[in-house]
């Protein structure tokens, strides 16, 4: 039957009861079948979230790497700790503890809202950052991914990770959940993604401004040849790939490349304390953190290579790891009122991170089991019994009262602010985008509907978009923060180190590096504030091979570098005018190189000139040699009625006279500048007076025996003079012809010698001019063979004898002209024609004239009637010829070539 309602409501009690029963136990049996814990994370750090209403995440490299494992594999996996305790990276820590502090202090930034925060240990190492951050995404120490299971306040954002490739590592987590992360000091360009890293922000700019500067320096101090060494993680390779690109794009060879290991290698650091001792290279330029580059800077110190001038990253240049001078591109510093006292105000027993800080820095330990086991270990292997000391406080013990101000490490050294301040940046930059989340106005916000979020309940990508959108001025330094694309301007200050009167090494600016300026303005650098590794202030030296001068061309050494060349002189006619020139230029055709090869001058202009020493000379001698000519037809005037004179035809005598007085004067006109007139006259003047000269031999040769003819003698001589007229007539005609159609010109030599011009006559015409000669060499053979055949006349006074002489010294004189003229060059060119002429004019006066003038002038008594008749005939009726027969022949000859002469 039926039963009552309180029945049925108690059985369905009952029921429900043992279906919740049911289900838990499902519940937990299937939760202990597929939620295991594969392994536990070992994080250190700092935590306060109790009763605050957002917590800021936070992860620091304070440890310098992981320890090693036992490898146990008996017990649920436990991740390594750290060792290697950062003075440095703790400092950043404990800023980021001061800011939030400071922040919460403040009634005008979340004046309702309390700041926690959750800090972690990434121990430099990705594994570690990802542990990190797993746990902030899930609340607890165990991680459950894609699950928050804490409670509590909402974690607001991420400051960290530290170096570039540690965040690279957790900005791919916590882009999937748009978590947002704001760095400090992760630089490397790739982050500059926004498909990879789309919830990624930070306060230091990105490493293409640094991998800018860097190359701006190298190529503003003229270092051509220079080394690179970079970690081996995203900071470094990036670092340096930018910075390679863009120097080796402006002439700048890189001598050596090495990478950092990121494991202790002791093989691999000294194989790259090999590569920077054996280079050339005096630059060294470094993308690395101070951890895993202090390994190779003390075994480089250990070698003694201290000769190199270091160009640092801002990872590590106030790390204090070199003592010696050198040079970074490092970003802005600034003082931090109030941050000294919060970091000498500690206590050391306030957490496991600290009292490692204070046993590390004292070199003692807070532990008092610990330094009394100690203490006995080294009482025991002293004297073997426990020594009265023991009892009491053992040796090693901290105090906890040591004094934190005398420490000389760079925990305490707030001197150079700049990771530092860029830490306090980062976590100011989360407060003012919560504070403008918190004050959204309803109605006005950003999101769907114009909603706001709930401070008390937010989506992390609510607090991103504030994030991207911040922009204030930071407390003390009234720097405008505001991001671009997730990143902020690249303002760089360029650090030297230099070591001060104590031995200890400061940082001093010598110069500013601004990346948003125009190209031109975006680096200065005060160049006499540096102090070098040399202690001077004169930049070191770094190229393969030292620049060639001006008047040298590079030349590229086979298998090398371009920066690693020979510099090879220029050729003559070539010059270079800058440094390193890559070719010679060649010198136009009126210039030469000078002597340095380094300018183009005008080619010395040549000529021979009548004012020179030569010049003068060879006008003295044509004019001695006329004026003789002149005096010798002044004497033949004077007797001209004597039988010599007459017997020689005077009208020949004096036209061959003449003839030689023209040739000696037309030798002047080649000297001086060759000008129109001057060449068109100096070689028609030569082959006429020649002509002139040869036809008046060639007509007196038969002539000077026509006194013993009788009857023909008178048709004789007018068949000879007509000859004499038809062969110049001819001359002159064929030079006429040469100067209308190709005349001589003046020209400008270029190519007969490089560092001259000469200045010559081109003949117009090598067949005119050959031929005109050829016939007065034509000519002079004529009047040679007759000269020859006549030489044996039997006449008292024997003309033939001379004008053979004359010929012979005619001939010697041009056949020599020819190879000597050949093989000058120049004005002497010149000088060697006017020395032919003269030569042969001489030669023809003084054979011919000088013994007839003797007989005028010195031997009167023999210019007779008696002497100029023949010779009598030898006594055994030989003849040898007579003057008539000779005279016949000679007419025959002529009258031949008479005939074949142009008419009248």
């Amino acid at each position: 039957m039926c039963k009552n309602y309180k029945e049925i409501d108690m059985d369905i009690r009952r029921l429900l009861l043992g279906l919740c029963v049911f289900f838990h136990i499902c519940r937990s049996l299937s939760a202990e079948s597929t939620c295991k814990l594969k392994a536990k994370f070992n994080l250190s750090g700092y935590k306060d979230v109790e009763k605050k209403k957002v917590v800021v995440g936070g992860m620091f490299p304070v440890h310098k790497r992981i320890a090693s494992s036992d490898g146990n594999t008996s017990r649920v996996p436990v991740s390594s700790g750290c060792e290697g305790f950062n003075f440095r990276t703790f400092r950043w820590t404990q800023t980021m503890l001061f800011a939030i502090d400071e922040i919460n202090k403040r009634t005008d930034l979340l004046p309702d809202t309390d700041l926690g925060y959750v800090i972690y240990d990434s121990c430099f190492t990705i594994s570690k950052a990802v542990e990190g951050t797993l746990t902030y995404l899930t609340g607890q120490d165990e991680a459950v991914p894609n699950y928050r299971c804490g409670s509590g306040a909402p974690l607001a954002a991420l400051v960290g990770a530290g170096g570039s490739d540690l965040s690279i590592a957790t900005a791919r987590i916590l882009g999937l959940y748009h978590f947002p992360q704001v760095s400090y000091s992760s630089t490397s360009s790739a982050l500059e993604s926004k498909f990879q890293f789309p919830t990624f922000l930070r306060t230091i700019p990105n490493d293409k401004h640094q991998s800018t500067a860097m190359a701006q320096m190298v190529l503003h101090f003229g270092w051509t040849w220079v080394g690179t060494i970079a970690a081996d993680d995203d900071y470094g390779k990036y670092g340096i790939k930018d910075f390679k690109e863009q120097v080796e794009e402006a002439g700048v060879c890189i001598s050596f490349s090495e990478v950092l290991p990121k494991v202790s290698s002791p093989e691999a650091i000294q194989r790259i304390v090999q590569t920077v001792a054996e280079s050339t290279a005096k630059i060294i330029v470094v993308f690395s953190s101070d951890v895993d580059l202090s390994p190779l800077i003390t075994e480089l110190l250990n070698h003694n290579v201290t000769n190199r001038t270091w160009i640092a990253s801002e990872a590590w240049i106030t790390s204090a790891l070199i003592n010696q001078p050198g040079v970074s591109v490092f970003m802005k510093r600034a003082d931090i009122p109030g941050l000294q006292h919060h970091l000498l105000d500690m206590d050391p027993y306030a957490d496991p991170l600290t009292e490692e800080f204070w046993e590390t820095s004292f070199n003692c330990t807070l532990d008092y089991g610990k330094a009394l086991r100690l203490a006995k270990q080294r009482s025991k292997e002293v004297n073997s019994t426990t020594s009265r000391a023991v009892r009491g406080v053992p040796d090693g013990l901290c105090s906890g009262r040591e004094s934190l101000a005398q420490l000389t490490n760079t925990y305490t050294d707030v001197s150079q602010l700049r990771i530092t301040y860029s830490v306090y940046k980062a976590v100011y930059a989360v407060a003012h985008a919560l504070h403008n989340l918190e004050h959204c106005e309803d109605g006005k916000g950003p999101f769907v509907g114009n909603s706001c979020a709930d401070i008390k309940n937010f989506e992390p990508w609510q607090l991103m978009y504030y994030l991207k959108n911040v922009r204030f001025k930071v407390p003390n330094t009234d720097e405008e923060i505001y991001f671009e694309n997730g990143d902020v301007e690249g303002f760089y200050e360029i650090l030297n180190w230099q070591v001060d009167s104590n031995g200890e090494i400061s940082y001093i600016t010598v110069g500013r590096y601004n990346g948003s300026a125009p190209a031109e303005d975006r680096m200065s650098i005060m160049n006499d504030s540096i102090v070098w590794n040399d202690d001077g202030l004169e930049p070191p030296r770094s190229v393969c091979s030292e620049n060639c001068q001006p008047g040298t061309r590079k030349g590229i050494r086979q298998g090398e570098p371009v920066c690693c060349f020979d510099c090879i002189p220029c050729a003559d006619g070539e010059i270079s005018n800058t440094t390193n020139a890559r070719e010679c230029i060649l010198c136009s055709g009126d210039d030469w190189s000078n002597d340095a090869h380094d300018a183009c001058i005008p080619k010395i202009i040549e000529f021979l000139a009548f004012g020179e020493p030569l010049g003068i000379t060879l006008i003295v001698i044509s004019a001695f040699g006329a004026l003789v000519t002149i005096a010798v037809g002044v004497v033949f005037i004077v007797h001209i009625g004597t039988p010599l004179v007459k017997a020689n035809d005077a009208l020949l005598s004096f036209s061959l006279l003449f003839s030689l007085v023209v040739t000696f004067l037309c030798s002047i006109v080649f000297l001086g500048e060759p000008q129109h007139w001057s060449c068109m006259t100096s070689q028609v003047a030569l082959a006429l007076g020649f002509a002139l000269c040869l036809s008046s031999i060639m007509g007196a040769m038969p002539g000077s025996s026509k006194r013993n003819l009788k009857s023909k003698a008178s048709n004789q001589t007018i068949v000879l003079k007509s000859s004499w007229c038809h062969r110049l007539r001819t001359q002159a005609i064929a030079c006429t012809v040469w100067l209308i159609i190709l005349p001589p010109y003046p020209v400008k030599n270029t190519s007969a010698q490089n560092i001259k011009i000469i200045l010559e006559c081109d003949e117009g015409s090598v067949v005119f001019i050959c031929c005109i000669f050829a016939y007065d060499i034509l000519l002079a053979l004529l009047a040679f063979i007759f000269a020859f055949i006549a030489r044996k006349l039997e006449d008292h006074f024997s003309e033939a004898k001379c004008v053979t002489f004359g010929m012979l010294v005619f001939f010697i004189v041009w056949i020599s002209f020819v190879p000597a003229y050949l093989s000058t060059r120049g004005k002497f060119m010149v000088a060697v024609q006017i020395f032919a002429i003269l030569a042969s004019s001489f030669g023809l006066l003084t054979c011919i004239f000088l013994p007839k003038c003797y007989v005028l002038l010195v031997k009167p008594e023999r210019n007779t009637e008696e002497m100029m008749r023949p010779r009598a005939k030898l006594r055994d009726g030989i003849s040898t010829g007579t003057s008539a027969s000779l005279a016949t022949a000679g007419t025959e000859v002529n009258a031949t070539m008479a005939s074949t002469s142009i008419d009248d």
